[in-house]
């Protein structure tokens, strides 16, 4: 959400507050894992027990379906939405193909990219754009689309567990997504977020750019012994970042080849939010 400040020239000031991310997580006394199932709403992720924790997200997806999308889009229709909403969630962390969308839902494809924009909008889902600088490659130009709260993704399919959400093939993506959300609170605006891929198979998860530096280059795994895939490193050195990490599943960080590292999600959030 967004929370509106005055200032003394009477202007407003905007300051958007996310749900809870993994750098608040360590304070908080919960698990991350339990961050990844049931997301960062504080009444969802502190609920008694998992199914009351999915309810609450289920209660809440109808309330924005029911509520926000009329006061905010009137003329846009709420059960389109809501079907476009679930298409996301399964497809977490992929190109956009609004014409693949469009098709799905019988509606044109402009209209999906309106739908898309009030979603974006109302900081349900991110729209990561791609990195577009001068390299001399063939890049991807289409975004990357996620639906922003990890927790929302698995009440849009159903998953109220963490064995539903291991079991599911969203659980990649979906912890992508969380990865990227907490790393993009932790930077603050300092840093600008993009996400790198040539046609060739070159790619970067997260981009963080500053001052038209990419300053970091980041891969993401799930697993607690990652390896640098081949793309990553083509990219890397493409890119040039100051530094390179592959953020794993597990708890601590090692040094691995090519000048990168390995790190836990809540030691990088940590690191980047002290740079602030």
């Amino acid at each position: 959400m967004r929370q509106a400040t005055e200032s003394l020239a009477g202007r407003a000031a905007y300051i958007e507050l996310g749900p809870i991310d993994a750098a608040e997580i360590v304070d908080a006394g919960h698990s991350l894992d339990q961050l990844w199932v049931r997301g960062g709403f504080p009444d969802s992720l502190l609920a008694m027990d998992d199914p009351t924790s999915l309810a609450w997200r289920r209660d809440f997806i109808r309330s924005y379906l029911e509520r926000d999308v009329p006061m905010f889009a009137p003329r846009m229709p709420a059960e389109t939405i809501a079907r476009l909403w679930g298409m996301l969630a399964y497809s977490q962390g992929t190109l956009l193909n609004q014409s693949r969308l469009a098709s799905s839902l019988s509606v044109s494809a402009p209209a999906i990219g309106r739908y898309v924009d009030l979603l974006v909008d109302l900081m349900l889902v991110r729209r990561l754009r791609p990195w577009s600088g001068n390299v001399g490659k063939r890049l991807v130009r289409t975004p990357k689309v996620y639906v922003r709260d990890s927790g929302l993704v698995h009440a849009l399919l159903g998953l109220g567990s963490w064995h539903d959400v291991l079991g599911h093939p969203v659980a990649g993506p979906s912890w992508e997504g969380l990865v990227i959300e907490s790393l993009i609170a932790a930077a603050g605006d300092g840093y600008t977020p993009f996400f790198y891929r040539t046609q060739d198979g070159a790619e970067v998860d997260l981009v963080l750019e500053r001052g038209a530096r990419v300053e970091m280059a980041i891969e993401i795994k799930r697993t607690t012994a990652p390896e640098q895939s081949k793309g990553f490193r083509l990219a890397c050195d493409v890119l040039q970042p100051s530094e390179a990490f592959v953020v794993h599943g597990g708890t601590g960080q090692w040094p691995m080849a090519g000048g990168a590292t390995a790190i836990a999600l809540q030691d990088l959030a940590i690191r980047l939010a002290a740079r602030r």
